[in-house]
């Protein structure tokens, strides 16, 4: 998986996604969305990584059933709350 932190003044968001949908569109419906490089290819991360950083995340944008499989398990993703686009799956989380 590739991870991207992407930090402004007070805000940080962390790009999560699995490494073979970089530089993928993924269209349903009205839906059309790039993994772009820029976004989310960071470095290459471990499940065990991936876990603890989505742990203490307070905004995340995943894409991939790897990825959003770590979200689920480390308990901040429901699987009820999971997108599929394109036969991807997608979840963002959003902590106040």
């Amino acid at each position: 998986m590739y991870i991207k932190i992407h930090k402004s003044s007070d805000t940080i968001i962390v790009a999560l996604c699995d490494r073979e949908l970089i530089g993928k569109t993924l269209k349903e419906g009205n839906i059309n969305v790039t993994i772009t490089e820029e976004f989310y290819k960071g470095e290459i991360i471990s499940e065990e990584v991936a876990i603890e950083v989505l742990s203490k995340a307070s905004n995340v944008n995943i894409f991939g059933e790897k990825a959003v499989s770590c979200a689920v398990k480390c308990g901040i993703v429901d699987t009820d709350h999971i997108k599929i686009i394109d036969n991807v799956a997608h979840a963002q989380i959003f902590r106040i």
